[in-house]
C-alpha cells in the first residue's frame, strides 16, 4: 500500500514565530537552497551559517534592490560570502525576484509570505507553507537552477504553483471567477485593474466578499492613489473592506468559497503579473484550508471598519510614507 501524502503545513506569522524558520534550516542535513527577497534577520542569517558550519550544502540568492531601490541584502550578501557559501544576486531577467522560498534536502519546501526579517516574524500577519510534495519541490528546485545559472524556466502549467508573469494574472482571476459563496481576501495592494473588476464582479453576482486590507500609511506613495480608488470601488460594488489591527498586513491571502486558496509573494499588483519573480501556491487541501480559514476569520473579527480616502483631496502627513515592496 502506498504511504499516504503528507499534508502541507501552514505557518502563521507572528504567530507560530521565527522558530518555524529556524527549525527548518535544523533540520536540514544536506542541502539548502535559499531564494529571498530580504534576509534583514540576523537569526536566520546565523542558522544559515550555522548549517554551513556542519556540512550542509548551501547556495543562497538574494535580490539585489527593491523597486524603489534600496539595498536590504548588501551586508549578508557579504557575510554569506566571506564564509565560503555559494551566494549569487538573483536573476537580471527579473525587474525584482519578490520570491521567498527554501528547499531542504531536496524534500521539503517553504512557500512564504514573509520576508527574513523581524518586523515579518514579530509584527505583521504573513503565511508560509511547508511542502513535502516531490513534484512541488522539484519543481522549486528546478527554477532555483534557472535562476541560479540564468537560463530561462518554463513552468509546468499542470502544476498549482504561480511563479509570476501574465500567466499569474490569468490564476488568480480564475481562483476569484470560480467563487460562488465567500472570497477573503487579506492583501495590502489593490494595483491591478484586472483583479479589482474580478473581486467588483464577484460582488456584483452576490458572491461574499470580505477585504481585509493595511493602514494607510503603510501603503507606498506610488501605490496609495490606485489602492485608495480600487478599494473605494470595491466597496461601491458590495464588498466589506476593513482594516487589519492591531497587526501590521504583510500577508498575500485569497480564499475562494473556503475550498481554494491562493498564498505566496503574489501581491494584487500590476508588477507581480509583469515583470516579477514570485511564487506562490494554489492549496485545495482541507487540513491546510481550515488553518487558513480560522485565521483569517480570527482577523476579521479582530478588524476595523476602513473607509479608504479620496486619493485626490484627502492626503495628510502620514498617508503613503512607507518605503519599500515586500
Amino acid at each position: 500500500m502506498a504511504e499516504a501524502a503528507i499534508p502541507p503545513r501552514i505557518l502563521v506569522l507572528p504567530d507560530d514565530g521565527i522558530n518555524v524558520v529556524t527549525g527548518f534550516i535544523a533540520a536540514a542535513r544536506e542541502t539548502l537552497l535559499v531564494k529571498q527577497f530580504n534576509m534583514g534577520d540576523g537569526r536566520i542569517v546565523k542558522a544559515l551559517l550555522d548549517a554551513h558550519k556542519r556540512g550542509v550544502r548551501l547556495r543562497v540568492m538574494l535580490n539585489p534592490s527593491s523597486a524603489s531601490g534600496e539595498r536590504y541584502n548588501d551586508q549578508p550578501f557579504a557575510i554569506f560570502g566571506n564564509a565560503g557559501i555559494p551566494v549569487r544576486w538573483s536573476s537580471p531577467a527579473f525587474s525584482v525576484t519578490h520570491e521567498k522560498s527554501m528547499v531542504a534536502d531536496g524534500a521539503r519546501a517553504l512557500i512564504a509570505t514573509f520576508n527574513m526579517t523581524p518586523k515579518n516574524f514579530e509584527s505583521a500577519r504573513d503565511y508560509g507553507v511547508i511542502t513535502e510534495d516531490p513534484r512541488l519541490v522539484g519543481e522549486i528546485i528546478r527554477g532555483f537552477e534557472a535562476d541560479w545559472t540564468r537560463q530561462a524556466f518554463e513552468p509546468d502549467p499542470a502544476l498549482p504553483l504561480v511563479w509570476g508573469g501574465p500567466t499569474t494574472r490569468r490564476r488568480m482571476a480564475a481562483l476569484i471567477d470560480g467563487a460562488k459563496q465567500t472570497l477573503y481576501i487579506q492583501h495590502a495592494k489593490f494595483v491591478d485593474a484586472t483583479i479589482v473588476d474580478r473581486l467588483g464582479l464577484a460582488a456584483r453576482r452576490g458572491v461574499r466578499v470580505l477585504v481585509l486590507c493595511g493602514t494607510q500609511k503603510a501603503i507606498r506613495p506610488t501605490d496609495f492613489a490606485d489602492t485608495m480608488a480600487s478599494l473605494r470601488l470595491l466597496i461601491q460594488l458590495g464588498a466589506q473592506v476593513r482594516s487589519q489591527t492591531p497587526l501590521k498586513l504583510h500577508a498575500k491571502l485569497i480564499i475562494a468559497d473556503e475550498r481554494r486558496a491562493l498564498v505566496g509573494s503574489v501581491n494584487i499588483h500590476r508588477t507581480a503579473f509583469e515583470s516579477r519573480r514570485e511564487l506562490a501556491l494554489l492549496l485545495d487541501e482541507p487540513q491546510a484550508l481550515s488553518r487558513l480559514v480560522h485565521q483569517f476569520g480570527q482577523d476579521w473579527e479582530q478588524s476595523q471598519p476602513y473607509v479608504p480616502l479620496d486619493p485626490l483631496t484627502d492626503i495628510g502627513p502620514e498617508v503613503g510614507t512607507a518605503a519599500g515592496d515586500g
